[in-house]
């Protein structure tokens, strides 16, 4: 197979918009569509397709890596159309890869549905802005069109440290720097350590990995910065106990009130296939930290912030498992993906069943009777 297959298949990926192309040993290639596996209608690759394929992509570095750590992940840009993050690893003694589609075009506040008060946020000098969810919620573009508003809007020195870079950013009113792991810096502790001497205004973390990014992440919040960060992780109450849980016990105390004066905002996603029209929708979960929810985190009473995310809807915040059933009550979402997505799914079962609705039952229910 000669480089030539890979672009057909990247063609398909752009024209389809799909977001992911699997290449792996024993089954045609595979792209995800709307969150759906689609086989494309090839052959079934064999061992030397799927090594001639990664060879046809990866740069030379990564190649090594790949021999020597049995994995690697990088960039690039497949023309002007697009650019793709890649994974590969070795798999049963195999080369398996995973194409990830990076759109272009930045996405808006309104296509993606993000909460009007983000953008006042967006205009605060300091503080920690944490977005969470799952591996492929979103969490990149949401980020991205973040930083692009402000990047529009607003002077200021944006520095990214990213691994790897994913949406690239060109200077408008602001000036944007992003740096790579890898290739611009050897690790996110380094960037930081470093970035602050270099008078940014905004910097983006990519994910809070160990105890050292996410200490350094809160400190330049403290020093009066806008600093992004990612967790994996679901829920607002949840991100902070584990932000704090990172830490070793007698620090704990500390945390939270570093916490309660840096933390700015917390915006949980998730990801979901439409059922009006071919697409995906998100849902969010939104916590804004106010005076009363700074105190709930530094006395250690977290189990109490989602009731005051719900009296918190004028600071334009919203539990995840409401926005879900807004989504659901619009016929955007079908009842199974809202309680799949749900952080409560026994309760929107019942206002389903409430609203004299019926939900697929799951392997779940089953199981448990």
């Amino acid at each position: 197979m000669s480089s030539l297959q890979i672009d057909r298949l990247l063609d398909v990926v752009v024209r389809q918009d799909a977001s992911d192309l699997h290449i792996s040993v024993g089954r045609p290639p595979t792209i995800r569509l709307h969150g759906r596996l689609r086989n494309l209608a090839t052959k079934v690759l064999e061992p030397d397709d799927c090594v001639a394929l990664m060879k046809s992509i990866t740069p030379e570095r990564s190649q090594q890596e790949l021999q020597e750590m049995g994995g690697c992940d990088f960039g690039f840009a497949y023309g002007d159309q697009a650019r793709f993050r890649v994974s590969i690893f070795r798999q049963k003694g195999h080369v398996s890869m995973v194409l990830r589609l990076i759109p272009n075009k930045l996405l808006t506040f309104e296509n993606i549905g993000l909460p009007e008060i983000v953008k006042e946020l967006l205009r605060r000098p300091r503080g920690l802005f944490v977005v969470t969810g799952p591996t492929g919620s979103g969490k990149t573009t949401t980020l991205a069109t973040m930083i692009d508003h402000i990047n529009m809007n607003l002077e200021r020195h944006i520095v990214t440290v990213e691994d790897p870079i994913e949406y690239y950013h060109v200077h408008k009113k602001s000036i944007v720097n992003q740096r790579e792991v890898g290739s611009d810096v050897p690790s996110f502790v380094e960037a930081l350590r470093r970035v602050l001497r270099s008078d940014p205004d905004v910097i983006l973390v990519g994910e809070m990995r160990d105890l050292e990014t996410i200490e350094a992440a809160i400190r330049a919040a403290e020093t009066g910065h806008l600093v992004f960060a990612t967790l994996h992780t679901t829920g607002a109450a949840g991100t902070i106990n584990r932000i704090i849980d990172a830490f070793p016990t007698n620090q704990q105390e500390q945390v939270r009130v570093q916490l309660s004066t840096s933390l700015l905002c917390i915006l949980s996603q998730v990801l979901m296939p439409r059922e009006d029209k071919p697409g995906r929708v998100a849902g969010f979960e939104f916590l804004v930290v106010t005076p009363a929810i700074a105190n709930l985190i530094r006395e250690n009473k977290t189990f109490r912030i989602d009731s005051a995310i719900q009296t918190g809807k004028k600071f334009g915040m919203q539990l995840l498992d409401d926005h879900l059933w807004s989504l659901y009550s619009r016929s955007l979402i079908s009842a199974e993906e809202m309680i799949d997505k749900a952080r409560n799914p026994a309760d929107l079962t019942d206002r389903v069943h409430r609203s004299g609705k019926t939900v697929g039952r799951s392997e779940l229910d089953q199981e448990s009777e």
